[in-house]
């Protein structure tokens, strides 16, 4: 499965953004679907991920309220709206696919798009 990220840019605090991820290749094992940030010198962090059904969703405690996962099976794309942006939610943006929604981490991501980069200004 290949993924193509895109929707980053520069905002400023409090601004909103829409990441978006499109699946192409085999998506027929697309399970879940997931978003993940890496800052400057810091780990990959997982931030939010959707099951295939878009029922199940999780996210980092962080982000909870603010940012939101969705999916869209007929165009295999997932997104996440980010709202109320932050300073400290500056860093490159993952997507990812992964076999189960629950418990994605950067350990079991079975693809990984090429990351966009989100930057708040305050």
């Amino acid at each position: 499965v290949q993924l193509q990220a895109s929707g980053g840019g520069l905002v400023q605090v409090g601004g909103s953004l829409r990441l978006s991820c499109a699946a192409s290749g085999n998506t027929f094992s697309v399970n879940a679907m997931g978003w993940f940030r890496q800052a400057p010198g810091k780990a990959r962090e997982f931030m939010s991920a959707i099951s295939r059904s878009g029922i199940t969703t999780y996210y980092q405690d962080s982000v909870k309220g603010r940012f939101t996962i969705s999916r869209d099976n007929a165009k295999n794309t997932v997104y996440l709206q980010m709202n109320s942006l932050k300073p400290e939610d500056t860093a490159v943006y993952y997507c990812a696919v992964g076999s189960s929604v629950v418990g994605m981490s950067t350990r079991n991501v079975a693809s990984w798009g090429q990351g966009t980069l989100v930057t708040v200004s305050s």
